[in-house]
């Protein structure tokens, strides 16, 4: 059985071959900080080969799933120069080793979808709502690019959507997620959340580990993948965005609580 890292922004709980990891820093919506992003990663690269963990279970504390990624990072990225955005946002390829971890990803989504945290339910494996969920790409609407997320959202729910959903920053529920396919369930209440994520593991549970492993790297392989090359030509497009004139005055907005000057 593997070691599990030590963390501080994610409470893991592994049980019966679930590994149940929650994102903790409900004071932020768990907006994801380089430390909780190091973190998961630290997880995956422990379990990778461990087929006796058949299922990771993603959520979060304090009634949101991830409110994207942490803007005081991007502030304190901002003051060491364009490499720091451009390394900052790269990290947030996260996702891609997500999306490949061996083990069946379920994401359960509660609260704000945001971001990165949309990003998130995009690279699962199977994805489960509340149905007042709020989901969004607000990163046009910080001056921002939605740089290591547009390619799995394109990926999930197609570019006619994807295109709306970027270039707008439009909000939209869980019933909605359903209906364009980025979510598979939708439930109305926290019970049935749960008893809707016990049913789908008892199916995943059915199935033998190697095999799943297979069976997404086959199917991830058959659609096509993001590349290296295109993440890494987005994280420089981000940079150039959180540097620039719209950049510096959406996330100012941001932090000061205010509409940026191209919304007021």
């Amino acid at each position: 059985m593997s070691t599990l890292p030590d963390c501080q922004t994610l409470l893991l709980e592994l049980h019966n071959g679930v590994l149940h990891i929650t994102l903790n820093r409900p004071d932020s919506r768990n907006a994801m900080s380089l430390q909780m992003v190091s973190e998961l990663r630290a997880v995956l690269a422990a379990i990778h080969d461990d087929r006796a963990i058949r299922a990771l279970v993603i959520g979060g504390a304090g009634g949101h799933f991830c409110a994207g990624g942490d803007i005081k990072d991007m502030a304190n990225a901002r003051a060491q120069g364009t490499s720091a955005h451009r390394d900052l946002n790269r990290v947030f390829g996260a996702l891609q080793e997500v999306q490949h971890a061996p083990q069946v990803v379920i994401t359960v989504l509660q609260g704000a979808v945001l971001g990165g945290g949309l990003g998130l339910a995009c690279v699962s494996d199977i994805a489960m709502a509340d149905h007042s969920a709020q989901f969004g790409l607000p990163e046009t609407s910080l001056g921002l690019l939605p740089a290591q997320i547009a390619p799995f959202v394109v990926q999930r729910i197609g570019l006619t959507q994807a295109r709306r959903l970027a270039l707008t920053a439009a909000r939209f529920d869980g019933n909605q997620a359903r209906r364009m396919g980025l979510v598979h369930f939708v439930e109305h209440d926290p019970q049935a959340l749960a008893e809707r994520l016990d049913e789908v593991l008892a199916h995943v549970l059915c199935c033998a580990p190697e095999a799943n492993a297979a069976t997404k790297k086959l199917l991830l392989a058959s659609a096509g993948q993001p590349s290296d090359a295109l993440l890494d030509q987005a994280a420089e497009w981000f940079s150039d965005a959180v540097t620039g004139t719209e950049g510096v005055e959406g996330t100012m907005a941001f932090v000061q609580k205010r509409k940026p000057g191209w919304a007021s």
